[in-house]
């Protein structure tokens, strides 16, 4: 057992969203991750559904998709090795915003959404972290997104 949690705190550490972290919690962190197998095809969540989590993406590819009125799906970003999943467990009203689908097969570590929002309450320094790192992946997907529309209006106005 104790292999086992010294392996899950090296895999946490390694993990860019994590790192900078205080050893406390990073340590906090580890006893809350659960490694997760996700299949391709597989779907992670969807649009309205409670978000009682979030994923450290390891390896793999996650696509999230806005589903349009008539029932299509728009990819609106990637998520990659290296990238956090969900920021929504973090924000009233703890809804996911989009789909998420694995378009390969991708490890992660999850976590309760639940449960680290009850230790965010319980420890200001560890919930200042959390919320300036997910802002961080916030403001890069924002700007992504921002930088894809002009993209798509310079060839519909090539067209």
């Amino acid at each position: 057992m104790t292999n086992e949690k010294t392996n899950m705190e090296e895999r946490l550490a390694a993990h860019p969203f994590v790192a900078g972290m205080d050893a406390p919690q990073v340590k906090l962190l580890s006893q809350l991750a659960a490694p997760t197998e996700l299949q391709a095809g597989q779907v992670i969540c969807q649009a309205g559904d409670p978000a009682n989590g979030f994923y450290l993406i390891e390896s793999g590819r996650v696509v999230l998709e806005d589903r349009q009125p008539d029932g299509t799906a728009i990819e609106v970003d990637v998520v990659s090795a290296g990238e956090p999943l969900g920021w929504s467990w973090i924000f009233e009203p703890y809804r996911w915003q989009f789909d998420a689908r694995a378009t390969e097969p991708t490890r992660a570590l999850s976590f309760s959404g639940i449960l680290l929002r009850q230790h965010r309450d319980e420890d200001r320094m560890l919930s200042h972290e959390l919320f300036k790192r997910m802002c961080e992946v916030m403001v890069r997907r924002l700007q992504h997104a921002r930088s894809r529309l002009v993209a798509q209006q310079k060839e519909s106005v090539k067209k």
